[in-house]
């Protein structure tokens, strides 16, 4: 029997569901008419419940997973910015630079649980969402999962650090890609480029996420936990300096008139034009 985990989360504002069962801790975004949209309250929730996977000792792996056609299509574009603001262009910019250091903490939170973490991706993996999907050690995906870092279309920069996710595991030349042009690619493209493990047919991606984390789940749980930790201090010893280069860019660029004229554009359907201001 699953038993679904108590949080601190206001009724009906449940951006993400936590079961554990049988060793698996599944989270679940759970907003599927919106497309699992992210937000502040989304990344306050991931950490809330991954400081409770931490700290159970029943969990031995953790699968990521959500409701709907779309694992995450980013960010409500017709919300930018949330309610940053400042009473000057410095203090809101500043404002935004701790806002996105605590995206970070929080996302990486999950990133550095001692449990691996499996995320299953199906349809629109896009922005902050195809951010999230980059934070687990291993990626299954539909093959109708679509990935994207759009940002820059839309004035920003990469915001929680997939692109320097993207250099780890691909290299620089497909980080600057797909960060500068905002192209989508698909899920065998993904493979290729070592961002997906695994490719399946969609009606196949529940049971193959499923029976990966049971995998992990059922060996030895030092080991496991031990070779997570020495791949991660491996791959990740230059991430801490380059984030926090992330999260000023980040707020210089969400500060800007370029944003503004970004999102406008993007909700009114038209082609952006972006001055460098």
């Amino acid at each position: 029997m699953i038993d679904t985990i108590s949080t601190e989360i206001a009724e009906g504002g449940e951006r993400i569901r936590l079961e554990v069962a049988d060793g698996i801790a599944v989270l679940t975004l759970c907003r599927p008419d919106q497309l699992n949209g992210w937000s502040w309250e989304s990344t306050r929730q991931l950490g809330l419940l991954a400081d409770r996977i931490r700290f159970d000792p029943s969990v031995r792996v953790v699968l990521l997973r959500a409701e709907g056609r779309a694992f995450c299509a980013g960010i409500d574009v017709t919300a930018p910015g949330g309610s940053i603001a400042g009473r000057s262009a410095a203090e809101r910019t500043r404002n935004y630079y701790e806002g996105i250091r605590w995206v970070h903490e929080r996302f990486a939170v999950l990133a550095g649980l001692a449990q691996p973490v499996v995320a299953a991706v199906q349809g629109y993996c896009l922005g902050f969402g195809f951010e999230l999907a980059l934070m687990a050690d291993v990626r299954v995906a539909a093959q109708d999962a679509v990935f994207a870092l759009p940002e820059a279309q839309l004035g920003v920069a990469v915001d929680a650090g997939g692109d320097l996710r993207i250099a780890r595991e691909a290299g620089a030349g497909w980080a600057k890609y797909l960060a500068l042009t905002g192209r989508r690619i698909d899920a065998a493209t993904a493979q290729r480029l070592n961002l997906v493990q695994l490719v399946v047919p969609g009606k196949e991606l529940e049971a193959a996420a499923r029976s990966l984390a049971g995998e992990i789940a059922a060996n030895a749980p030092l080991a496991v936990q031990g070779i997570k930790r020495a791949v991660d201090s491996y791959a990740d010893a230059a991430l801490p300096a380059a984030l926090d280069r992330v999260a000023m860019t980040a707020a210089l660029t969400l500060t800007s008139e370029d944003v503004r004229e970004g999102y406008g554009a993007k909700a009114a359907r038209r082609p952006p034009h972006f001055t460098g201001g």
